[in-house]
């Protein structure tokens, strides 16, 4: 996962609600829920995402080796269609886990999993909240409206149009109905 700096003092505040405190936690399970607006898609140092509104369940397992996140988001996010260049509300349910594995110093491992100092006492999801919804929305940002159309074309792109070479020469109807000439390069293309 990439890194997103923050801006201004306003934003830090902002993304300051998504710190959980782990310091005191014992060895078992915790819930927590987070609502992420307009103000946490401006705080953080990106493009891709302006406006949104996204509620997220926090599933937090605390055991003696590591912390187990698991992430469900909901809600949508302010796309651009890239046919048309109308705003649209795209949709996003996504479920994703994140393991923070307690080590000597701090490391990405993977996109699920790093490797936090033990003595870390505050871990802030906002950063997994949005690389997950990040994840979650589609490469090719279509409005709704577009959407059946893309459907349909690709209905049409399993069906035969076309054919050429020998086979499509020789399944025709009327072979009496061809130009002298043409006949003549069929024979040489035949060969």
């Amino acid at each position: 996962m990439r890194s997103y700096f923050l801006r201004g003092g306003r934003e830090v505040n902002v993304l300051r609600a998504y710190d959980i405190n782990i310091v005191g936690l014992e060895k078992k399970r915790y819930e927590y829920d987070f609502t992420s607006d307009d103000s946490f898609f401006a705080a953080m140092e990106q493009e891709l995402i302006k406006k949104g509104n996204i509620q997220t369940h926090v599933l937090l397992d605390k055991s003696e080796t590591m912390i187990r996140l698991d992430f469900h988001i909901v809600g949508t996010v302010e796309q651009v269609c890239d046919r048309s260049l109308d705003e649209y509300d795209e949709p996003v349910d996504t479920q994703q886990t994140m393991l923070l594995k307690f080590g000597d110093h701090n490391e990405e491992l993977s996109d699920e999993i790093e490797l936090i100092e033990r003595n870390t006492s505050t871990i802030n999801v906002a950063r997994y909240i949005f690389e997950f919804v990040s994840l979650s929305l589609p490469m090719k940002r279509l409005h709704p409206r577009f959407r059946d159309e893309e459907d349909v074309d690709d209905e049409q792109d399993s069906k035969l149009i076309y054919q050429s070479g020998s086979e499509a020469a020789n399944d025709s109807d009327d072979q009496s109905d061809i130009d002298p000439r043409w006949a003549a390069l069929r024979k040489l293309s035949d060969n």
